[in-house]
Protein backbone atom coordinates (compact mmCIF):
# COMPACT_ATOMS: atom_id res chain seq x y z
CA UNK A 1 0.00 0.00 0.00
CA UNK A 2 1.84 3.16 -0.86
CA UNK A 3 0.02 6.53 -0.16
CA UNK A 4 1.46 9.79 -1.88
CA UNK A 5 1.76 13.20 -0.30
CA UNK A 6 0.84 15.91 -3.28
CA UNK A 7 1.63 19.06 -1.04
CA UNK A 8 4.34 19.33 1.80
CA UNK A 9 6.65 21.22 2.87
CA UNK A 10 8.46 19.54 4.79
CA UNK A 11 11.26 22.20 4.74
CA UNK A 12 9.85 24.30 6.79
CA UNK A 13 11.24 25.63 9.82
CA UNK A 14 8.65 24.14 11.84
CA UNK A 15 10.25 20.92 10.90
CA UNK A 16 13.61 22.00 10.85
CA UNK A 17 14.89 19.78 14.07
CA UNK A 18 13.03 16.59 13.48
CA UNK A 19 12.53 16.75 9.40
CA UNK A 20 14.42 13.58 8.90
CA UNK A 21 12.98 11.39 11.48
CA UNK A 22 9.42 12.34 10.59
CA UNK A 23 9.86 11.24 7.10
CA UNK A 24 11.19 8.10 7.91
CA UNK A 25 8.07 7.43 10.21
CA UNK A 26 5.75 8.20 7.43
CA UNK A 27 7.65 6.10 4.92
CA UNK A 28 7.36 3.27 7.39
CA UNK A 29 3.61 3.88 7.48
CA UNK A 30 3.40 3.51 3.72
CA UNK A 31 3.82 7.01 2.58
CA UNK A 32 6.80 6.83 -0.12
CA UNK A 33 5.86 10.13 -2.10
CA UNK A 34 6.37 13.37 -1.12
CA UNK A 35 5.74 16.52 -3.52
CA UNK A 36 7.01 19.54 -2.16
CA UNK A 37 6.03 23.25 -3.19
CA UNK A 38 8.25 26.17 -3.32
CA UNK A 39 7.19 29.15 -1.84
CA UNK A 40 10.02 32.30 -2.78
CA UNK A 41 13.43 32.15 -3.28
CA UNK A 42 14.19 32.03 0.50
CA UNK A 43 12.48 28.53 0.35
CA UNK A 44 14.86 27.28 -2.19
CA UNK A 45 17.66 26.13 -0.57
CA UNK A 46 15.91 24.37 2.33
CA UNK A 47 13.33 22.46 -0.01
CA UNK A 48 16.93 21.12 -2.27
CA UNK A 49 18.30 19.77 1.17
CA UNK A 50 15.29 17.52 1.50
CA UNK A 51 15.14 16.27 -1.61
CA UNK A 52 18.72 15.88 -1.88
CA UNK A 53 18.39 13.78 1.58
CA UNK A 54 15.63 11.74 -0.05
CA UNK A 55 16.04 12.05 -3.62
CA UNK A 56 13.74 8.59 -4.14
CA UNK A 57 11.16 10.45 -2.11
CA UNK A 58 10.87 13.78 -2.03
CA UNK A 59 10.66 15.75 -5.01
CA UNK A 60 11.11 19.27 -5.79
CA UNK A 61 8.44 21.70 -7.88
CA UNK A 62 9.52 25.57 -8.49
CA UNK A 63 7.22 28.59 -8.24
CA UNK A 64 6.42 31.69 -6.25
CA UNK A 65 3.52 31.74 -3.61
CA UNK A 66 0.78 34.75 -4.37
CA UNK A 67 1.10 35.33 -0.41
CA UNK A 68 4.96 35.84 -1.82
CA UNK A 69 3.99 38.14 -4.52
CA UNK A 70 4.67 41.98 -3.72
CA UNK A 71 6.78 45.11 -5.20
CA UNK A 72 9.65 43.09 -5.93
CA UNK A 73 8.00 39.98 -7.29
CA UNK A 74 9.65 40.61 -11.08
CA UNK A 75 13.02 39.80 -9.43
CA UNK A 76 10.95 36.73 -7.68
CA UNK A 77 9.81 35.72 -11.04
CA UNK A 78 13.24 35.61 -12.83
CA UNK A 79 14.85 33.46 -10.11
CA UNK A 80 12.38 31.08 -10.94
CA UNK A 81 12.67 30.82 -14.59
CA UNK A 82 16.58 30.71 -13.48
CA UNK A 83 15.87 27.51 -11.53
CA UNK A 84 13.54 25.46 -14.10
CA UNK A 85 15.95 26.21 -17.01
CA UNK A 86 18.89 25.27 -14.73
CA UNK A 87 17.16 22.25 -13.94
CA UNK A 88 14.57 19.64 -14.42
CA UNK A 89 11.48 20.40 -11.17
CA UNK A 90 8.62 17.91 -10.62
CA UNK A 91 5.82 21.21 -11.20
CA UNK A 92 5.49 24.71 -11.11
CA UNK A 93 4.38 25.98 -8.12
CA UNK A 94 2.48 26.38 -5.54
CA UNK A 95 0.85 29.52 -7.64
CA UNK A 96 -2.46 31.21 -7.68
CA UNK A 97 -4.16 33.99 -5.91
CA UNK A 98 -4.41 34.60 -2.36
CA UNK A 99 -6.93 37.27 -1.05
CA UNK A 100 -7.60 36.19 2.65
CA UNK A 101 -4.61 38.05 4.46
CA UNK A 102 -4.31 41.53 2.09
CA UNK A 103 -5.32 42.88 -1.85
CA UNK A 104 -2.52 45.23 -1.75
CA UNK A 105 -1.34 43.20 -5.00
CA UNK A 106 -3.91 41.83 -6.64
CA UNK A 107 -2.53 42.94 -10.06
CA UNK A 108 0.58 41.59 -9.38
CA UNK A 109 -0.53 38.44 -8.08
CA UNK A 110 -2.94 37.58 -11.06
CA UNK A 111 0.36 38.61 -13.46
CA UNK A 112 2.68 36.49 -12.23
CA UNK A 113 0.05 33.78 -12.04
CA UNK A 114 -0.56 33.83 -15.61
CA UNK A 115 2.93 33.70 -16.18
CA UNK A 116 3.72 31.19 -14.13
CA UNK A 117 0.81 29.08 -16.04
CA UNK A 118 2.92 29.86 -19.41
CA UNK A 119 6.40 28.63 -17.26
CA UNK A 120 4.84 25.03 -17.23
CA UNK A 121 3.50 25.04 -21.13
CA UNK A 122 7.12 26.15 -22.00
CA UNK A 123 8.77 23.30 -19.60
CA UNK A 124 6.30 20.92 -19.51
CA UNK A 125 5.12 20.26 -16.24
CA UNK A 126 2.14 20.17 -14.11
CA UNK A 127 1.24 23.56 -11.76
CA UNK A 128 -0.09 23.58 -8.24
CA UNK A 129 -2.70 26.40 -8.04
CA UNK A 130 -3.05 28.18 -4.82
CA UNK A 131 -6.57 29.84 -4.01
CA UNK A 132 -7.61 31.22 -0.73
CA UNK A 133 -10.94 33.43 -0.93
CA UNK A 134 -10.11 33.71 -4.41
CA UNK A 135 -12.20 30.86 -6.59
CA UNK A 136 -13.76 33.12 -9.01
CA UNK A 137 -10.60 34.58 -10.39
CA UNK A 138 -8.91 31.68 -10.03
CA UNK A 139 -11.03 30.00 -12.35
CA UNK A 140 -11.26 32.72 -14.70
CA UNK A 141 -7.50 32.62 -15.09
CA UNK A 142 -7.26 29.11 -15.44
CA UNK A 143 -10.02 29.05 -18.02
CA UNK A 144 -7.87 31.01 -20.26
CA UNK A 145 -5.46 28.11 -20.34
CA UNK A 146 -8.06 25.50 -20.92
CA UNK A 147 -6.92 25.10 -24.91
CA UNK A 148 -3.56 24.04 -23.27
CA UNK A 149 -3.97 20.82 -21.57
CA UNK A 150 -1.88 21.38 -18.80
CA UNK A 151 -2.30 19.25 -15.82
CA UNK A 152 -2.69 20.65 -12.48
CA UNK A 153 -3.64 20.53 -8.98
CA UNK A 154 -6.29 22.68 -7.18
CA UNK A 155 -4.20 22.49 -3.93
CA UNK A 156 -6.49 22.46 -0.80
CA UNK A 157 -9.75 22.66 -2.51
CA UNK A 158 -12.59 23.34 0.30
CA UNK A 159 -15.08 24.48 -2.01
CA UNK A 160 -18.49 23.12 -2.68
CA UNK A 161 -19.71 20.35 -5.29
CA UNK A 162 -20.65 22.60 -7.81
CA UNK A 163 -16.96 24.38 -7.58
CA UNK A 164 -15.43 20.97 -7.83
CA UNK A 165 -17.28 20.36 -10.91
CA UNK A 166 -16.15 23.58 -12.45
CA UNK A 167 -12.45 22.44 -11.66
CA UNK A 168 -12.96 18.94 -12.92
CA UNK A 169 -14.61 20.93 -16.34
CA UNK A 170 -11.74 23.29 -16.16
CA UNK A 171 -8.79 21.03 -17.55
CA UNK A 172 -6.88 17.69 -16.91
CA UNK A 173 -7.15 18.76 -13.26
CA UNK A 174 -7.47 17.22 -10.01
CA UNK A 175 -8.64 18.12 -6.28
CA UNK A 176 -6.01 17.94 -3.96
CA UNK A 177 -7.98 17.11 -0.69
CA UNK A 178 -6.05 17.46 3.49
CA UNK A 179 -7.10 17.49 6.73
CA UNK A 180 -10.04 19.87 5.87
CA UNK A 181 -12.19 17.22 5.03
CA UNK A 182 -11.79 15.88 8.89
CA UNK A 183 -13.11 18.98 10.24
CA UNK A 184 -16.70 18.72 11.21
CA UNK A 185 -19.20 21.10 9.35
CA UNK A 186 -16.63 21.66 6.84
CA UNK A 187 -18.85 20.19 4.26
CA UNK A 188 -16.15 18.90 2.05
CA UNK A 189 -17.58 15.49 3.00
CA UNK A 190 -20.19 15.89 0.72
CA UNK A 191 -17.51 17.23 -1.90
CA UNK A 192 -15.92 14.09 -1.58
CA UNK A 193 -19.22 12.10 -1.49
CA UNK A 194 -20.69 13.21 -4.78
CA UNK A 195 -17.24 13.01 -6.99
CA UNK A 196 -15.85 10.25 -8.43
CA UNK A 197 -12.41 9.28 -6.98
CA UNK A 198 -10.28 9.52 -9.89
CA UNK A 199 -10.40 13.20 -9.43
CA UNK A 200 -9.11 13.52 -5.85
CA UNK A 201 -5.50 13.73 -5.01
CA UNK A 202 -4.34 13.34 -1.45
CA UNK A 203 -1.89 16.09 0.55
CA UNK A 204 -1.17 17.37 3.98
CA UNK A 205 0.21 20.83 3.40
CA UNK A 206 2.14 20.25 6.51
CA UNK A 207 3.02 21.75 8.98
CA UNK A 208 -0.60 23.11 8.25
CA UNK A 209 -4.17 22.15 8.61
CA UNK A 210 -3.58 19.47 10.85
CA UNK A 211 -6.27 16.67 10.67
CA UNK A 212 -8.73 16.25 13.46
CA UNK A 213 -7.86 14.76 16.43
CA UNK A 214 -4.64 17.48 16.08
CA UNK A 215 -6.43 20.23 14.26
CA UNK A 216 -4.86 23.63 15.35
CA UNK A 217 -1.36 21.97 15.87
CA UNK A 218 1.41 21.22 13.96
CA UNK A 219 0.50 18.86 10.52
CA UNK A 220 3.16 15.91 10.50
CA UNK A 221 3.54 14.01 7.32
CA UNK A 222 2.48 10.95 9.01
CA UNK A 223 -1.27 12.60 9.11
CA UNK A 224 -1.95 11.53 5.63
CA UNK A 225 -3.29 8.75 7.02
CA UNK A 226 -5.66 9.80 9.03
CA UNK A 227 -7.34 11.62 5.59
CA UNK A 228 -7.09 8.68 3.70
CA UNK A 229 -9.41 7.18 6.71
CA UNK A 230 -12.07 9.76 6.25
CA UNK A 231 -12.23 9.53 2.57
CA UNK A 232 -12.33 5.94 2.38
CA UNK A 233 -15.37 5.94 5.51
CA UNK A 234 -16.75 8.75 3.21
CA UNK A 235 -16.52 6.69 0.04
CA UNK A 236 -17.62 3.18 1.74
CA UNK A 237 -14.61 1.92 0.41
CA UNK A 238 -10.96 -0.08 1.85
CA UNK A 239 -8.25 2.80 2.86
CA UNK A 240 -6.14 0.19 0.52
CA UNK A 241 -8.46 1.72 -2.56
CA UNK A 242 -7.97 4.71 -1.41
CA UNK A 243 -4.39 4.27 -1.48
CA UNK A 244 -4.24 3.01 -4.92
CA UNK A 245 -6.33 5.60 -6.66
CA UNK A 246 -5.22 8.79 -5.09
CA UNK A 247 -1.66 7.36 -5.81
CA UNK A 248 -2.17 6.75 -9.59
CA UNK A 249 -4.44 9.80 -9.81
CA UNK A 250 -0.72 11.56 -8.45
CA UNK A 251 1.23 9.74 -11.05
CA UNK A 252 -1.48 10.63 -13.81
CA UNK A 253 -0.43 14.31 -12.84
CA UNK A 254 2.99 14.21 -11.99
CA UNK A 255 4.43 11.57 -14.79
CA UNK A 256 6.45 9.26 -11.54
Amino acid sequence: MIFTDTHTHLYSKEFETDSSPLIQKAMDMGITRFFMPNVDSESIPGMLQIEKQFPENCFAMMGLHPCSVNATYQHELSVVEYWLNKRKFIAVGEIGIDLYWDKTFFEQQQDAFRRQIQLAKKYDLPYIIHSRNSFNEVIEIVSEFKNDHIKAIFHCFSGNVEQAEQVIAAGNFKLGIGGVVTFKNSGLDKVVEAIDLKHIVLETDAPYLAPAPHRGKRNDPEYLVLIAKRIAEIKNISIEEVASITTQNSKDIFGI
